[in-house]
């Protein structure tokens, strides 16, 4: 188990619970490198982490059976963090490296980058996004206390975790291999990255 300074033990969690409205299909199935994509997602974490979950719909568990860790969805309008508060909920102690499903372009190199500068002592360590200079929230590992922050700012009505780091003590990395941080959201930007991968 991947530990920092004896802290919290760091976990992963690939989120694949969104609706995928946009894309008009399942964003964790396409298969940008020749696996669904959770799958190609869950094998980059392995191979840093023992433990790497998937978080999920409650209605979804079926379709990720073939995994043996899953964390279905019970956080009621938690909107974008249902996926982290769930995990928080059900280990409260650890320490989480989330992933969304909708980065095509994520590499070792980047998660490699993100462990080694892990701060146990901040809310979180999160890449700085290179689209709007924010934090970026779902490649990002959530430390125990900064999980609990976001789990007050969601009973507050506050659902947003970009919005909780932007108020938390985080420590913050700019990413030279920023363009992983890419989200493929629509056909035209899943068309476009499938191009790219070709070349």
């Amino acid at each position: 188990m991947t530990t920092a300074n004896n802290n919290a033990p760091l976990k992963g969690l690939v989120l694949c619970g969104g609706f995928s409205t946009r894309m008009h299909e399942d964003k964790s199935d396409i298969a940008y490198h020749g696996v669904p994509q959770w799958q190609y997602l869950v094998t980059l974490l392995q191979s840093f982490l023992e433990e790497v979950y998937v978080s999920c719909r409650p209605e979804q568990q079926a379709h990720f059976a073939a995994h043996p860790l899953l964390i279905p969805d019970n956080v009621p309008h938690g909107g974008p963090s249902a996926g982290l508060l769930s995990a928080h909920a059900l280990q409260p102690a650890t320490a989480w490296l989330i992933v969304a499903c909708d980065l095509p372009l994520l590499s070792r190199q980047s998660l490699e980058l993100l462990i080694q500068a892990r701060n146990p002592q901040k809310s979180a360590t999160s890449f700085i996004s290179p689209f709007n200079d924010s934090p970026e929230p779902l490649i990002a590992i959530w430390e125990p206390g900064g999980l609990q922050t976001l789990q007050q700012n969601v009973l507050n009505g506050k659902s947003c975790p970009r919005k909780t780091l932007l108020n938390s003590d985080v420590e913050l990395l700019q990413n030279p291999f920023a363009t992983e941080q890419f989200n493929a959201n629509t056909p035209e930007e899943k068309a476009t990255v499938l191009s790219s991968l070709k070349k």
